[in-house]
């Protein structure tokens, strides 16, 4: 099959999922208001509480969602073949992340901007908050691991990147003072943010003094470095300490300084990206020599598929920043569908071009075969070929590789740097709101709690050993990272559906896709934590057992003492504000 075709099926789905199915829910269920008076407005304070323009909280709020995420899980599931992979991310998007980013915006904004995990208190009590917190904080928690490592790994694998990365944040800066100091339009400096960006990157592709490589300035890979470790090792523990002191300054710093204008340049590198590779589409012609499933696997994709695929399909992540930073800055409530549910349609685009880009690359099915020889296998190599690919798509447009390859890097790494940033923003939220709970006053500091989210995220991914080596704290979590992000995607979806039976409206419309990723995420878990994870499992690891079995609990109490509230059988906390 062509992949022009794989790429025209998907994008009428989006589209019609976008055009109707969404209106449908704006005007039906959720009965959008624009005259409510937001959260934005209500509460501004020129730091979290910000009214802002659509299209820039789309920025925002889109490139804070897709990560590394929604490019290495299609990456990686493709290895079951290509079809499973497809239906899921189209269908996914359309019926499952689109209702759930859009209901956890809204639900957030007709409750005063508070994040899904508080809102849990007045839903379905006051202990399940707690246990919801809890799993959040550790979502988030390796989250950060998990996005420091990628960003990290891919700045020792692509130095050229590096330089247009660092130029980015003074440019985002001079632009959020230009916007909202001197009131001036935001998407001017912005593309001319971006066009200095690439400028930088085909320069420091084509001069090799430009590319900071860590690595060979130690003397390449079998250098020595600092404190004894091998040179590839100390450059990923330097670039860890870089990224968690700009994350520090990121996270602290007022919205409109840095988080909203990078964030509108990184939906322009989206756009300009998926044009990018689109386009290479159009003039390559390539074709799917993946298979359409893989007879040869040696892990079943059933229910595996519905994990390793969660950005881009559905991610419990996405609720985190529709409640968490998005709700504290919608200036009019009807702009929540353009912001929630397009922004999942947007990821959804991104997931749709990895497919591609992957499934397009290889020769032949054989070689496919040949490089995807295991799930384990993909894990590790998936990433890398995506970005081989899209520099092969990219290459139909006459861009020289050494180019394509930097640019789709950048890419990679800015959607990655911002997530990790509103993240580890999002987990200061969390802490303050824990030390509140607990009678810890000096958590609700923001410095404080912002300290403790980034050394403990630091600690975790630099501290475990593993089969990566130092630094192998990401690695090793990334397999729980899909599992917990859907379970924090069902419970959601379940707030939701007890929010709108309380309102007397269709609660279906969430209600199906919860049950439906509830199931596949516990399933996949309990057969992780128990048959693979645990002690007597095929893959003992006691990390990831104990993270895992913590999460699982919870999120089956959470989710019993949530259908109670469904269903009626206990007395119903206190209603939220609604409409």
């Amino acid at each position: 099959m062509n992949g022009i075709l794989v790429a025209v099926i998907g994008m009428v789905v989006f589209a019609l999922g976008y055009r109707y199915y969404s209106k449908f829910v704006a005007e039906k269920i959720f009965r959008l208001d624009p005259d409510y008076v937001t959260p934005a407005h209500k509460y501004e304070d020129g730091v979290d509480y910000v009214p802002t323009n659509k299209f820039v909280l789309w920025g925002h709020h889109f490139t804070s969602v897709a990560g590394a995420a929604p490019i290495l899980g299609p990456a990686i599931a493709v290895y079951w073949g290509w079809v499973p992979a497809f239906l899921w991310v189209i269908l996914g998007t359309v019926f499952a992340a689109g209702v759930h980013d859009f209901g956890t915006l809204v639900l957030s904004v007709r409750n005063k901007g508070q994040s899904i995990g508080t809102l849990a208190n007045k839903l379905i009590g006051q202990r399940a908050k707690i246990l919801f917190l809890f799993i959040i904080l550790i979502l988030v928690l390796m989250i950060n691991a998990v996005f420091a490592w990628v960003i990290a790994n891919l700045f020792i694998s692509f130095p050229a990147s590096v330089l247009p990365i660092f130029i980015q944040i003074p440019l985002a800066v001079w632009i959020g003072y230009a916007v909202y100091k001197r009131k001036q339009k935001m998407l001017v400096p912005s593309l001319i943010a971006l066009a200095v960006m690439y400028f930088a990157a085909i320069v420091a592709s084509k001069v090799d003094f430009l590319q900071i490589d860590l690595v060979q300035y130690m003397g390449g890979e079998s250098g020595t470095g600092l404190f004894g470790m091998g040179a590839v090792s100390t450059a990923f523990f330097v670039w860890i300490i870089i990224l968690m002191i700009y994350v520090y300054i990121a996270s602290t710093l007022p919205v409109w300084k840095l988080l909203q204008p990078r964030d509108f340049i990184n939906s322009h590198q989206l756009v300009v990206g998926l044009a990018i590779l689109y386009l290479g589409l159009l003039f390559t012609h390539p074709t799917v020599t993946a298979p359409a499933t893989n007879a040869t696997s040696d892990v079943s994709w059933f229910p595996l598929l519905f994990i390793t695929i969660a950005c881009g399909a559905i991610s419990g992540f996405h609720g985190l920043v529709s409640s968490g930073t998005s709700s504290k800055q919608l200036s009019k409530e009807p702009h929540a569908r353009f912001v929630g549910y397009f922004g999942a349609v947007g990821e959804g685009i991104l997931a749709l071009v990895s497919i591609i880009a992957v499934v397009t690359f290889f020769a032949n099915k054989s070689e496919f075969l040949a490089t995807y020889t295991s799930f384990t296998k993909a894990n590790e190599i998936g990433l890398n070929v995506f970005v081989e690919g899209a520099s092969k798509l990219a290459n139909g447009l006459m861009i020289p590789s050494d180019v394509s390859t930097t640019i789709v890097s950048i890419i990679v790494v800015s959607f990655a740097a911002t997530t990790l940033d509103t993240s580890v923003r999002l987990m200061r939220y969390i802490i303050a709101e824990l030390g509140a709970e607990y009678k810890m006053p000096a958590l609700t500091k923001a410095h404080v709690a912002t300290t403790v989210a980034v050394v403990s995220s630091a600690a975790l991914v630099l501290l475990p050993h593993g089969p990566k080596g130092f630094g192998s704290g990401g690695y090793l979590l990334w397999p729980l990272f899909g599992t917990s992000n859907q379970l924090l995607a069902g419970i959601s979806l379940l707030l939701i559906s007890i929010w709108l039976k309380r309102q007397g409206r269709n609660y279906a419309i969430t209600l199906i896709p919860m049950i439906f990723v509830m199931f596949m995420t516990l399933y996949a878990m309990f057969q992780q934590v128990v048959f693979q994870w645990s002690w007597f499992g095929s893959e003992s690891n006691t990390l990831l057992f104990v993270f895992g079995a913590i999460i699982f609990v919870f999120a089956i109490w959470i989710t019993l003492t949530a259908f109670a509230t469904l269903t009626g059988k206990k007395n119903e906390p206190l209603n939220p504000t609604s409409k």
